[in-house]
């Protein structure tokens, strides 16, 4: 495979002393040939001179207000310049100022004494050579959609509208007296915008995958907006178990929450939301420097996400390793090494090789599969040539609670996954209990132990990776406390988004942090039979009760679609109409269909963007508490649109499951690659990401700690 090359060719003609000068992008030029991919970055194409404006001069002769003025001109001369056509000042990029140059590097493929690394299959050529093809192409079509939105002209910021829902600056305490210690009181934010400090106050906690959905569809300039999160980077969480192998970097699925906040005008501040106090509509924040303060919000959005759960297992913490930021990626990729250094040492004993290069996972979750998977690729491809004479003690093992791997996806696609990885040599251990983890090893209860075999078995790890779900984190667990939920993993929300329980409505919660309500159907019935005064339904009438839930509680529209069928089914005594305990029974079993939404990046994503354009249409109402409520009622509730689940699966593989109908293979490898590729957060994450990949295939994985 030949190595793409860039080449660069630039032209900078001299600038009039004291012109503005519109800086034009590099424009990205992909040259697709048969024998290399050539990636060209050619020169700016022109540079707009805008006429002469009076120079600032020194700070120390102008006023503040003369300075702001000729910075404001100065501005607006460069947004004016910028937004021009390229037809006129142009002076065009001299050929003979460029230069370019290609090479070609031809790479031969050699054994390894004692092990062979991993034959690529038939056609491994004509794959990759898709995958290359994939991977640049979306990148030029997300490099021109970045270039396009950059491009487009900013909307104008809105002026400050004063808000009347909560008191002024003036009228908020200095500090709060709470556990018998006074807390100062944030008064002011301030903002990139003076104006910032009469707008509605908007709190947002977290910086995962919500609270950046919220970010990015939030209309600037509407609300005084800070964040408040212990990370000040958002992570691309899916792609985290190709950072432990160095298939990827770590930092390649970062994205600095400033620039996130950047477009919405937001503050952001790296502490640890602590508690809400919603008697004062104050939240109170804390800092690893031991500081302390409380935050006023006219409108509080908390998405901190979720924490490992270890299940009550001792010895969790103390000797496994999580998997949920960058920085476990970096803990688990220095230990595997580690582990493979001090293996191939010639003074390590046999049973100490053994168990340095058994690596366990706990967990048949996305995040575990995609783990192992990793794993057997950093194996056969890169351990085979670096250290073949550890392969033969090299062993991965995945533990599983339940009877297959991925039982979130549908049966026939757990089982495709499952028979891949005992091809790969992976230990599946499923109808396991993991009862204890102590230092280099781990014990498990078989379910179904066969007669005969030992029911506690002890297996001697180098590395154990737990991934086996979710659990609150602590403000979660204070916010649920504090307002009496009773739901075990989340914070109870209505189909608004909107803290149950909070009379105030202006405490919202999204994410892996909280769980939506249980549909009550059964209540929409009940108002349908008071206003009509009737004591049962006829097909005509269930079919409108039908339309009224699937409205009110969009998860539950898709088990009442068939109207007919269903009234067909439950009118039991075939009079043509639906007693009460018919109805009751309908409901019931319609109930138990229905399931909390998954814990996922996808379900995030889309209750983020659904709460701020609810926000940005109300943003009108947002100086009166009881404006917005009325017309927060007439807005539509949540409803979620699943969009189907990927996993890789090792060996350039991948599964996808849809509406319980799934594929899996090379071609579905491809598009995971694609489809993540593709949601990144930014230009820049997204060109690291497909440099990356293109890496790995050419030049292998870094093996350096």
């Amino acid at each position: 495979m030949q190595r793409a090359i860039l080449s660069a060719a630039s032209c900078r003609p001299p600038i009039a002393s004291g012109a503005v000068v519109a800086r034009s992008r590099p424009s990205l030029v992909l040259c697709f040939t048969r024998s290399a991919t050539t990636a060209v970055a050619a020169a700016p194409l022109s540079r707009v001179h805008a006429p002469r404006v009076p120079s600032l001069g020194s700070v120390s002769s102008c006023s503040y207000p003369q300075l702001a003025a000729a910075h404001h001109q100065h501005s607006r001369l460069y947004s004016t310049a910028s937004s021009e056509p390229n037809n006129r000042d142009t002076t065009p990029a001299s050929s003979s100022s460029s230069s370019s140059s290609s090479s070609t590097s031809s790479s031969s493929s050699s054994s390894v004494r004692g092990a062979r690394p991993r034959r690529r299959p038939t056609g491994y050529a004509a794959a990759a050579a898709a995958f290359l093809s994939a991977v640049i192409a979306t990148a030029a079509f997300s490099l021109a959609g970045s270039l396009a939105a950059d491009a487009a002209p900013t909307d104008p910021i809105k002026p400050a509208v004063p808000s009347t829902s909560s008191s002024s600056a003036s009228e908020i305490p200095a500090s709060v007296v709470i556990d018998g210690v006074a807390v100062p009181v944030v008064r002011e934010f301030i903002g990139q915008d003076p104006g910032d400090a009469t707008k509605p106050r908007l709190v947002v906690v977290g910086a995962g995958w919500g609270a950046t959905a919220f970010l990015k569809n939030l209309d600037p300039g509407n609300y005084n907006t800070v964040v408040i999160s212990e990370s000040n980077h958002f992570i691309f969480t899916p792609l985290l178990p190709e950072a432990t192998t160095g298939t990827v970097e770590a930092r390649t699925l970062q994205e600095s929450i400033r620039k996130i906040c950047h477009h919405s005008r937001a503050k952001f501040w790296q502490a640890e939301a602590y508690d809400v106090h919603p008697e004062l509509n104050m939240l109170e924040v804390r800092t690893q420097y031991g500081d302390r303060f409380l935050v006023p919000y006219d409108k509080l959005v908390i998405a901190v996400g979720a924490q490992n759960a270890t299940f009550g297992v001792p010895g969790v913490k103390e000797n496994t390793h999580f998997l949920k930021t960058t920085a476990d990626a970096r803990k688990i990729r220095y230990e595997i090494l580690t582990n493979l250094e001090r293996a191939s040492l010639p003074t390590t004993p046999i049973e100490k090789k053994k168990q340095l290069t058994s690596f366990v996972v706990a967990g048949g979750g996305p995040t575990g599969v995609e783990f192992a998977a990793g794993l057997y690729d950093f194996i056969h491809e890169d351990i085979a040539k670096h250290f073949p004479e550890l392969l033969p003690f090299v062993k991965v093992s995945l533990i599983q609670s339940g009877e297959h791997i991925l039982n979130a996806f549908a049966e026939a696609i757990s089982i495709y996954a499952e028979k891949t990885f005992r091809r790969q040599n992976i230990n599946l251990i499923t109808n396991a209990r993991v009862i204890k983890v102590e230092p280099e090893v781990i014990t498990y209860k078989l379910k179904n132990a066969k007669p005969g075999e030992n029911e506690t078995v002890a297996l001697p790890f180098g590395l154990c990776v737990w991934s086996t779900g979710i659990e609150k984190r602590d403000l979660t667990r204070r916010v649920t406390a504090r307002f009496g939920h009773t739901n075990a993993r989340a914070i109870e929300v209505d189909g608004q988004l909107r803290l149950k329980y909070n009379d105030d409505q202006d405490i919202y919660a999204l994410g892996d942090c909280a769980t939506i309500e249980n549909p009550k159907i059964m209540s929409v019935v009940n108002d349908y039979l008071e206003k009509s005064g009737k004591s049962k339904l006829s097909c005509d009438d269930f079919e409108l009760v039908a339309q009224a839930a699937g409205k009110k509680y969009p998860a539950a529209a898709v088990h009442l679609q068939n109207v007919i069928r269903l009234f067909d089914e439950y009118d039991l005594d075939r009079s043509g109409f639906l007693e009460l305990d018919e109805i009751k029974k309908l409901l019931s079993d319609v109930n138990k269909k229905l399931t909390s939404l998954p814990a996922t990046a996808q379900v995030a994503s889309q209750q983020g963007r659904y709460l701020a354009k609810k926000f940005n249409k109300l943003e009108f109402a947002a100086v009166q508490d009881d404006v917005w409520q009325k017309e927060e009622q007439k807005y539509p509730p949540f409803k979620y649109t699943h969009l189907g689940s990927f996993s890789y699966i090792g060996g350039d593989e991948a599964v996808y499951d849809y509406a319980n109908l799934g594929q899996g293979g090379l071609m579905v490898g491809l598009a995971w690659r694609g489809a993540y590729l593709s949601k990144q957060v930014s230009l820049r994450t997204r060109a690291l990401l497909g440099f990356d990949w293109i890496k790995r295939y050419i030049f292998g994985r870094d093996i350096t700690r």
